[in-house]
């Protein structure tokens, strides 16, 4: 493979970035329509991505021992009633509800309309890192599929380039 040049063309048009600023120019940086640098995203508590066809929220063994305590149940026993084993790892089970399969710790009864999560301040990382996941940032038109399911996507607080990128690094799927 050749080397690389600043000034030398990398794309057969005669663009002269080098793969380091091509890695920087991500298409949330920054966003031509508004100008913003970053992703607006701001939660609708509507559920959506705790729901739909069956699916999968990893929990890691450091996340399952502080779920598990959250709850008062020995680790055991939390993975006996809240994991299931799935080919990408352990994942949280599901519950069948009116609009899906549920996580089984999404809370559609306390307050009316609003799909809460039951353990938000230990829930998984997959969770904490939604809608910024590799696979949803990885272009606009991603971004523009996922957000007709999640309301909170392009709305509300500003994302800088930095924190979603750090979201985006931080957990695969």
């Amino acid at each position: 493979m050749p080397v690389l040049r600043r000034g030398d063309a990398v794309n057969g048009r005669g663009d002269t970035r080098t793969p380091t600023d091509r890695e920087r120019a991500e298409w949330f940086d920054p966003d031509g329509r508004t100008g913003d640098r970053g992703l607006r995203f701001s939660c609708t508590m509507c559920g959506n991505c705790c729901s739909g066809p069956e699916g999968f929220v990893l929990v890691s063994d450091e996340e399952a021992r502080a779920l598990a305590t959250r709850l008062g149940l020995p680790l055991a026993e939390f993975r006996e009633r809240y994991t299931r084993i799935v080919p990408q790892g352990v994942s949280l089970t599901e519950v069948l509800s009116e609009v899906g399969n549920d996580c089984v710790f999404l809370d559609r009864r306390s307050v009316p309309g609003k799909a809460l999560c039951g353990v938000y301040e230990d829930r998984p990382a997959q969770c904490r890192t939604w809608p910024f996941w590799p696979s949803v940032v990885r272009d606009r038109a991603s971004w523009e599929r996922h957000k007709r399911v999640c309301p909170g996507m392009d709305t509300g607080t500003l994302v800088p380039v930095d924190r979603v990128r750090i979201l985006r690094d931080s957990f695969r799927i």
